[in-house]
């Protein structure tokens, strides 16, 4: 799994055995589906014991819904470095999504298991959705700072661009994410400029 999608912590025992239980999650998720996915598996692909799974996760709903935080909080960082505050947001609206999008892009069966797999987990999962999408909202606000983007509006369109990246991954064309770059940016652009 390429360590450019899931944040990497600090590297302490404690640390590299959260990343560890993090990636063994992604795997075995990736292999099986969540639904079919065991503690067992998860410590098996991690090389770590059930004993540390439980020092750092209660449940494996919650190890999943640490991977989805992680793995997003580091595309929305990618994001960010894209981004160079001293140029308009204009000028840099392409670049940012693009490489946003092709973080996503870099690991096609982990953003599977992220967009896919965190639903079957109910409210929790959607709660961690709603969470991330606000944070890359609330980005979009500040770097568009334009009245027309409110939060409400920046949500939405976190939304469209998200339900995109659903539709590419329904259809198999994750490797393909970086072409709707074109779509994103017209449609920040757009409602943006409303």
């Amino acid at each position: 799994m390429p360590s450019d999608f899931v944040i990497l912590e600090p590297d302490t025992t404690s640390h590299q055995h959260r990343s560890r239980l993090l990636e063994g999650m992604a795997v075995a998720v990736s292999q099986k589906g969540y639904a079919d996915t065991t503690i067992a598996d998860i410590v098996r692909e991690a090389s770590v014991s059930r004993r540390t799974f439980y020092e750092h996760f209660s449940t494996k709903a919650e190890c999943l819904v640490a991977l989805y935080t992680a793995a997003s909080h580091n595309a929305l960082k990618v994001l960010r470095e894209a981004i160079d505050p001293g140029r308009g947001w204009e000028q840099q609206l392409e670049a940012g999504i693009r490489a946003y999008l092709g973080c996503m892009a870099a690991n096609p069966v982990l953003l599977r298991t992220l967009f896919v797999e965190i639903l079957h987990l109910g409210p929790e999962g959607l709660a961690a959705r709603r969470h991330v999408n606000q944070a890359i909202a609330d980005y979009m606000v500040g770097v568009v700072n334009t009245p027309h983007v409110t939060p409400q509006v920046a949500m939405a369109v976190v939304g469209g661009i998200h339900e995109l990246v659903l539709q590419a991954i329904e259809d198999g064309q994750v490797d393909e994410l970086p072409v709707l770059t074109t779509t994103a940016t017209a449609l920040v652009r757009a409602v943006a400029r409303a």
